[in-house]
């Protein structure tokens, strides 16, 4: 057993090497995961929004593809995913991306409504955040863990799910992937 998990160690390493080594290869090709259906995603009931000036429906953003990420501001974790965010915020927003951060706090200080505005500034967390005190959302999606993220496709259907830090390449991918998908798409 050992033994072959050794060569199959060397094997995925001298495959990774010869890709990387080879302009050829396409990583971000490589990197596109299979986007399987998890269903229609459940509605956002949410009623109080920061950095937009009105709640945000699933069902209002059709043909667009929405990344709903679970998080709390003192939460490391969720802080370091912040950037990536951000990122693709920039890239990817004039192309139909909807970035949602919905806030379910883990303290009770990061329940207070001031101390979420205070912490979205200092992050410059600039797209839209909703406040999720009661668990609505998170419930709804039956999440258990911060950071996580969710892309809901142009037909309101949840195609991925990312938990905690990492995986970047591939979240990316997907997102690229369904912005390339057509509205309505055919299932």
């Amino acid at each position: 057993m050992k033994l072959f998990i050794l060569l199959s160690t060397t094997l995925l390493l001298a495959a990774c090497s010869a890709a990387a080594s080879n302009p050829s290869v396409s990583r971000s090709t490589a990197a596109v995961p299979l986007l399987k259906d998890y269903g229609p995603a459940p509605e956002l009931t949410n009623t109080v929004w920061l950095n937009i000036d009105h709640p945000l429906r699933l069902s209002e953003l059709r043909g667009k593809v929405v990344l709903l990420e679970m998080w709390t501001f003192d939460c490391i974790n969720c802080q370091h995913v912040i950037p990536a965010l951000k990122s693709w915020y920039q890239k990817y927003a004039d192309q139909g991306l909807v970035i949602i951060a919905n806030h379910f706090p883990e303290f009770s200080y990061e329940a207070d409504l001031n101390n979420l505005k205070q912490a979205v500034e200092r992050l410059g967390i600039p797209y839209p955040v909703a406040q999720d005190n009661s668990g609505a959302t998170w419930n709804a999606y039956a999440n258990q863990y911060w950071p996580a993220m969710y892309l809901i496709d142009k037909m309101g259907h949840i195609r991925y799910k990312s938990i905690g830090e990492g995986g970047y390449e591939q979240t990316e991918a997907a997102i690229q992937s369904l912005l390339a998908e057509t509205y309505p798409v055919s299932r």
